[in-house]
């Protein structure tokens, strides 16, 4: 019998697709839902014994719900590629999985990000990411998806995910030029207000404020500076483009009115 399904959303990460794979070594079986990588992800994530199903979408949801409906185990867990389990966390899975009887549908998981290299975000997440399959309905929401699950929810506070992202400025640029057109997009077909000059200004030191005072980014040195600067920068890009669709729709009505 298969008790735990674990599944990978990757697109062009061969160079960390071994490591994710290797930290769910102790899933019955893995599960990958590959964007039609161009690089040797999906060849190696097969290699490794994962099953490889290509899917391209903007939608993680849908992603998501891909490995939803392929997962042959009882219980299913979620990893994004830039993803790791700590040991800690794995012997508490376990724990999980040998128990006859749990009353949770679901756990959030603890969750560590590290920015540019080995810096240690002082703030740590919390995330669904460990479902009774037969109790998750569904992912739902294109970018921030969110699980809709029937039962309670526990928390597993021992271990934790390790999220390496931003791993560079290289990486940091390319995921804000490709997620900050789908947030654009998804703000201008939800009708938000048109964009005006102290908007701008308001989402920069908002974002600028979460991430540097609120998370607590300052204790991180320059690596907490550069990114929060950059959580700033990030934002400024996606209400740009946003400003911009809103603009080309203007000229657009008023050359047709």
């Amino acid at each position: 019998m298969i008790k735990l399904s674990g599944v990978i959303l990757t697109k062009n990460a061969e160079n960390l697709i071994a490591d994710c794979i290797d930290s769910l070594s102790f899933c019955d079986e893995i599960i990958v839902i590959d964007d039609y990588s161009t690089d040797r992800t999906a060849e190696l994530a097969k290699h490794l014994g994962a099953t490889v199903y290509p899917y391209t979408t903007d939608s993680f949801a849908k992603r998501r719900n891909l490995g939803l409906s392929k997962a042959k185990g009882k219980w299913i867990l979620y990893l994004d590629v830039d993803e790791q389990i700590s040991p800690e966390l794995i012997n508490a899975i376990r724990s999980i999985l040998e128990r006859k009887k749990d009353i949770f549908a679901a756990y959030r998981l603890q969750r560590k990000n590290f920015y540019l290299g080995n810096n240690e975000w002082p703030v740590m997440e919390k995330l669904e990411r460990l479902f009774r399959k037969s109790k998750l309905e569904e992912w739902y929401g294109d970018l921030h998806e969110s699980s809709r699950v029937n039962g309670d929810i526990g928390d597993i506070n021992e271990g934790y995910i390790k999220h390496y992202t931003h791993r560079d400025l290289a990486s940091m640029l390319d995921k804000t030029i490709q997620w900050s057109r789908i947030e654009a997009e998804l703000r201008y077909n939800s009708n938000h207000p048109r964009m005006s000059w102290w908007r701008f200004f308001r989402v920069i030191v908002t974002a600028f404020y979460d991430s540097y005072v609120r998370q607590k980014g300052y204790k991180v040195g320059t690596a907490g500076l550069v990114e929060s600067m950059f959580q700033a920068y990030s934002m400024f890009i996606t209400y740009a483009r946003l400003w911009e669709l809103q603009q080309n729709s203007k000229e657009m009505s008023a050359k047709t009115s």
